[in-house]
């Protein structure tokens, strides 16, 4: 399966962003979703996941209650909407798959997107 994020950009703090990862080719192996994010110097955090419902969803404390992690299943699309961002919110985020049924709150993911940077500023 191939993954396609796009939704980044330049927000000021405070602001909202959608994200969108597009899954295409072996939509078989899209039965979890989730995003991830990186900035520099700092490791790769596992912030939001989805079952293939959408009915169990997961989020980091660093993004509860900010972030909504959602999935349209007919357009092969899961969507991550960050409102009330703020400047450690930046970051590359990456959108992620598996095939597998394990629970929402697991990391392991075997396809992952090439990334989109979002840049809250001050």
């Amino acid at each position: 399966v191939q993954l396609q994020a796009s939704g980044g950009g330049l927000v000021q703090a405070g602001g909202s962003l959608r994200l969108s990862c597009s899954a295409s080719g072996g939509t078989y192996n899209t039965n979890r979703m989730g995003w991830f994010r990186q900035s520099p110097g700092t490791e790769r955090e596992f912030i939001a996941g989805i079952n293939y419902s959408g009915e169990h969803t997961y989020y980091a404390d660093s993004v509860k209650g900010r972030f909504t992690i959602s999935r349209d299943n007919a357009k092969n699309t899961v969507y991550l909407q960050m409102n009330s961002l703020q400047p450690e919110d930046t970051a590359i985020y990456y959108c992620a798959a598996s095939p597998w049924t394990m629970q929402v709150f697991s990391a392991s993911y075997e396809y992952w997107g090439q990334g989109t940077l979002v840049t809250v500023s001050s």
